[in-house]
């Protein structure tokens, strides 16, 4: 399978891929998506290509001036990563973490950051596994103003 950078002929597979990691019925993943192609400066995003127009997986980056335990003001941060569970343990995490450190690379970042729900043990694995570091554990709290 090819891992490869996403194209606007990519955007139904990636719309049901990111439904898939993303399911809250309040996403509205087409318009993200069609916002992306109008802001590729500062963000990449990365597919695994099972060809036929099929995707197995996806990773969208994007440059943030800010991330827990960094020390640069200009980081990659690892917005979202999928791979379909008939893939999954194959290296192709792996691929795309790999193709969004070249981006980040040849736009002069040196630091990468993510995160994942404390809950999430797989995620957390497949970063350990891709040499991020934990960093931080942080409680988020809200309160709805009314």
């Amino acid at each position: 399978m090819l891992i490869r950078a996403a194209t606007e002929a990519d955007t139904t597979e990636w719309v049901r891929l990111r439904t898939l990691l993303w399911a809250d019925p309040d996403n509205d993943h087409p318009a993200e998506i069609q916002a992306f192609w109008s802001r590729q400066a500062d963000r990449a995003t990365f597919v695994c290509d099972r060809g036929n127009g099929k995707l197995g997986g996806f990773l969208e980056t994007r440059m943030r001036d800010y991330a827990e335990g960094c020390k640069t003001d200009r980081v990659a941060y690892l917005e979202g990563l999928y791979v379909e569970a008939n893939l999954r343990r194959q290296g192709i995490a792996s691929q795309l973490i790999e193709a969004a450190e070249q981006w980040a690379r040849s736009l002069g970042i040196v630091e990468m950051a993510s995160d994942c729900l404390i809950d999430n043990s797989i995620s957390r694995q497949t970063h350990l596994a891709n040499g991020f570091a934990e960093v931080e554990r942080i409680i988020c709290f809200r309160k709805l103003l009314s």
